[in-house]
């Protein structure tokens, strides 16, 4: 195997402590998901408005008649979504669902502040820096990824027909168009990161999403037991396999997650300029989702996201991310009192008392299109000059 340069330094260090979980990580760095990649190879040719339709098709998947005028790549392609591991539990995603709800208003704060910074500091926010997805559509970007999320954890929301179920399959399809443009373009480097939105990266993201997530949540203020929190790592398990993570790399639960979490970290190099600049990018899109625009509100959201999320990811991080230097005694436990003051005034005043909190409000920003689910994918490497998708 030979090992992309920039994990020369990191994965000795991380084959010490667990040499099979380093092999595997490492080895997917050079693995893309070959399945939706040929699908993508072969009609991609046919351009946006055309694949895009097709791809439409194939996710509503009752249409018989239109289905049969599909290129068979794509029908084949549905057809292996659909088919169900046998480890899926659909009436075991329930309590994981139920604790999502229960505290919503706190998940986009831990993602933001927590889970999507501390994905951004590894190698993963090579293909976000180049594409430019974040810098220039950076509020879609948020909000297609809050939808996501709500999607998913809606009762159902991961059944074939259901939207949780679609947009896990179309962010399967985005990354393999994108490992295409960035596989054809000069700025990817494959000796020193490998292939573009590796096996490795997406399957180290499901973990943050998760169980990184769950502790994040849990510094919050979350509350949620132990049937909870195994059953929403399992419905973000099967996104995942929605997502194309091939199961050599996927988690089987939340002490698995945890693992491969620190295992993949110690491989990753430390945080370069794409990770500083997506981390600050991301802050500071944050309040732009809530709808604050002018200048003094919004810095001061932002100032007070990156006090919580220094608070969240620790010091060393927040240092290589060139974070402001907050302190940061007491953040998390003045955010908790927030919260609970706030829940108390709700329920004193019966509701009608404004949640002043912004930050863990954010969750109510989804991006939802008039016209539905677009199922266009992008056609230039770079999102300035891609059609919309």
């Amino acid at each position: 195997m030979e090992i992309p340069s920039d994990y020369h330094v990191g994965y000795p260090r991380a084959r010490k402590l667990a040499p099979e979980l380093a092999d595997n990580y490492v080895a997917h760095t050079l693995i893309g998901d070959p399945e939706a990649d040929a699908m993508i190879a072969e009609l991609a040719p046919l351009g946006q408005a055309k694949l895009g339709r097709f791809i439409r098709i194939g996710m509503d998947g009752r249409d018989e008649r239109a289905l049969r005028e599909t290129p068979a790549a794509l029908r084949e392609f549905f057809r292996s979504c659909e088919r169900v591991p046998d480890w899926v539990d659909f009436e075991g995603f329930s309590p994981g669902v139920r604790m999502f709800h229960r505290n919503s208003q706190l998940v986009l704060g831990a993602m933001v502040g927590g889970t999507l910074v501390e994905g951004f500091s590894t190698n993963i926010s090579k293909s976000f820096f180049i594409t430019g997805r974040l810098r220039d559509q950076g509020v879609r970007r948020l909000r297609q990824n809050n939808r996501h999320m709500v999607e998913i954890f809606f009762p159902g929301g991961l059944e074939r027909d259901s939207d949780g179920w679609k947009l896990s399959v179309r962010i399967r399809l985005i990354h393999a168009m994108v490992r295409r443009l960035l596989d054809g373009s000069d700025d990817w480097n494959d000796d020193a990161w490998g292939i573009p939105i590796s096996a490795a990266h997406v399957g180290y993201a499901i973990t943050a999403f998760s169980a990184r997530l769950l502790k994040h949540l849990k510094s919050l203020g979350a509350k949620f037991d132990d049937e909870e929190r195994a059953s929403f790592m399992q419905v973000w398990r099967y996104s995942g396999y929605l997502m194309g993570i091939p199961e050599s790399i996927l988690f089987q639960n939340e002490r698995d997650a945890l693992d491969l979490f620190e295992i993949g970290g110690i491989c990753e190099p430390p945080p370069d300029f794409e990770s500083v600049a997506l981390a600050h990018s991301l802050v500071n899109s944050a309040p732009l989702i809530a709808g604050i625009t002018e200048t003094d509100a919004r810095g001061k959201l932002a100032g007070y996201i990156f006090r919580v999320s220094r608070a969240l990811i620790g010091a060393e991080l927040a240092n290589h991310l060139k974070y402001p230097r907050y302190p940061t005694p007491g953040v998390l436990w003045w955010f908790r009192m927030q919260g609970r003051y706030n829940k108390l005034m709700s329920k004193v005043f019966k509701g009608r008392l404004r949640n002043e909190n912004q930050m863990t409000g954010l969750l109510d920003v989804s991006n939802f299109d008039e016209s539905g689910i677009t199922y266009r994918l992008p056609d230039h490497v770079y999102a300035e000059e891609s059609s919309r998708w």
